[in-house]
């Protein structure tokens, strides 16, 4: 019976490179090939951290859902592109959008700029809101979604007004890079 090879991968150093380690490596690896236009946040600017939202506006509408799951989802965005339009505003580059809670409904803020405050599903929400960039994998989001609450009540005495998800990937992207979310706890005022 011929000795069997195999390879072991090396690190920098010349030492053995742990199975879990080479699964990271070729996950961030994997997310540098995949091409999307996905926005990619940077955490220093969005990770913990407190948002100024006084001047921040967005079309608002909502889809339906099925036990909290949106469908219709494309068609939504379609709508707030021509709320935005009709108000005279336009969508930015990256722009947010947002998903809110709800298990048969759920709302979806599309950001804008431009837009004429009185306008027909033009919502202007103030207050500030707290930050977290997370990696989400199937299951992790209502459990995320707390902690991020629990995290900000205790930094701000009481929950969130409202609690809103911004999923950072697409159907392409997604896997390399760990379902890549931003969870937003709202908060109307900061006082």
């Amino acid at each position: 019976m011929a000795d069997e090879r195999r390879r072991v991968r090396l690190d920098e150093k010349g030492m053995p490179v742990t199975r879990q380690d080479a699964a990271e490596d070729e996950q961030e690896s994997l997310a540098d090939v995949v091409d999307c236009a996905c926005p990619r946040l940077d955490p220093e600017e969005w990770d913990q951290v407190e948002n100024d939202w006084s001047d921040i506006t967005f079309a608002r509408a909502s889809t339906n859902a099925v036990l909290g799951v949106p469908i219709g989802y494309d068609g939504t965005r379609t709508e707030l592109r021509r709320l935005a339009e009709a108000a005279g505003g336009t969508v930015p580059e990256d722009a947010m959008l947002l998903v809110g809670a709800g298990k048969f409904r759920r709302p979806i803020l599309l950001e804008v700029e431009g837009a004429a405050a009185d306008s027909k599903g033009i919502y202007r929400p103030g207050g500030i809101a707290f930050t977290r960039l997370l990696q989400a994998p199937w299951g992790q989001l209502p459990k995320l979604t707390r902690q991020t609450e629990m995290e900000a009540r205790q930094k701000y005495g009481r929950s969130p007004d409202s609690t809103w998800v911004w999923y950072l990937t697409c159907r392409e992207c997604s896997k390399p890079r760990n379902f890549e979310t931003l969870i937003v706890a709202h908060y109307k005022d900061a006082g």
